[in-house]
């Protein structure tokens, strides 16, 4: 039987998208293993995670709904291996990543007990870096009215409490596929003003080391606490990195699945060819098309070819290969001849 994502998050199916957030949040609160230590307490985060990404998306939802787990995932009995409208969902093992995308970073108890934190990352071996400089003193983008009540580093927590903080400031960070297949460290330095014991500020460069872990998704957010400018009156503002697909030449990312379209000939369509694929690692796969006819609309699944599944790095997303046939121009008159008394009608 599959699983019931209304009764892990201790719903009906009547359930409305506000209390999916509620109970998201509620749980995913409670069974954190950073603050719940009890066994199954990790298990269980990873099963609210999971109902809440599925529950959140219409799509997934109306799936789900309709057709259980088993339609969600492909494995509807005489199926072809995909869901309805070729759809297939697979959970991307990584509740900390739903958590940070919800809450805005991946442990947030740890904003009473640390001063500036980079969340839910652990150590890569030293890359090629890539720094370059930000300005923080701007406006915060896209960041709306938040306030944090975390509490001031520089002086006591008690007189700080009322203190509001600025909006955090949000930068993209771009990186290229070949990096998020691998991991790697990215430095970025950023320009701010720190205040003085005389209550003055003076700008001063910082460098923040981001550790991007394989397979990590775009709209991942790494936040660093309170790094933005200081004031006499108002908590340092969040400095806040999303990560962004870099456009590749010739991949597209789909989720942990990556998308290359090959490009053949007709003559190679219709009297069969062998192609080789690139992947991500600098291999190719070859397609033999010898007794096979590349039509318009086929579509090449290789499975374990595609990106490394966060916190699950064994495990890959697929390759997925569509065709583009490239026409003639023009053809001669006799061409056509040929074609006309050879093809089918």
């Amino acid at each position: 039987m599959g699983k019931d994502y209304y009764k892990v998050l201790g719903l009906t199916k009547s359930a409305t998208d506000e209390e999916i957030k509620k109970a998201y949040r509620k749980l995913a609160l409670k069974f954190h293993p950073d603050k719940n230590k009890t066994a199954g307490a990790e298990e269980k985060f990873k099963e609210v995670a999971e109902a809440y990404e599925v529950l959140s998306d219409k799509k997934k939802r109306d799936i789900y709904d309709a057709h259980g787990e088993e339609g969600l995932k492909g494995g509807i009995p005489g199926g072809t291996g995909m869901g309805p409208n070729n759809f297939r969902y697979t959970f991307h093992g990584d509740p900390r990543a739903t958590f940070a995308q919800f809450f805005g970073n991946t442990t947030p108890f740890d904003t009473f007990f640390s001063n500036s934190r980079m969340f839910g990352f652990g150590d890569d071996d030293d890359m090629d870096t890539d720094p370059f400089g930000l300005n923080i003193g701007g406006p915060a983008r896209g960041s709306g009215a938040f306030r944090s009540h975390s509490f001031n580093f520089h002086s006591n927590p008690n007189r700080n409490k009322d203190k509001l903080q600025d909006p955090p400031i949000e930068h993209d960070l771009y990186v290229n596929l070949e990096d998020i297949t691998n991991g790697c460290t990215k430095k970025m330095r950023i320009s701010r003003k720190v205040l003085q014991p005389d209550n003055t500020t003076r700008k001063e460069d910082k460098l923040l080391t981001i550790n991007v872990k394989p397979g990590w998704k775009a709209g991942t957010k790494i936040t660093f606490q309170r790094e933005g400018d200081q004031c006499r009156n108002k908590i340092p503002a969040d400095i806040v990195f999303i990560i962004r697909d870099k456009p590749h030449p010739h991949f597209k990312r789909e989720g942990s699945d990556i998308r290359y379209t090959a490009k053949v000939t007709l003559k190679q369509a219709l009297c069969g060819c062998t192609i080789e694929i690139p992947t991500m690692v600098g291999t190719k796969v070859p397609i033999d098309f010898t007794n096979e006819i590349i039509k318009p609309n086929m579509v090449k699944r290789f499975t374990g070819f595609g990106l490394p599944i966060p916190k699950e790095p064994s495990h890959k997303g697929d390759l997925i290969v569509n065709f583009d046939i490239k026409f003639p121009e023009r053809l001669s008159t006799s061409a056509k001849d040929i074609l006309y008394d050879t093809l089918p009608n």
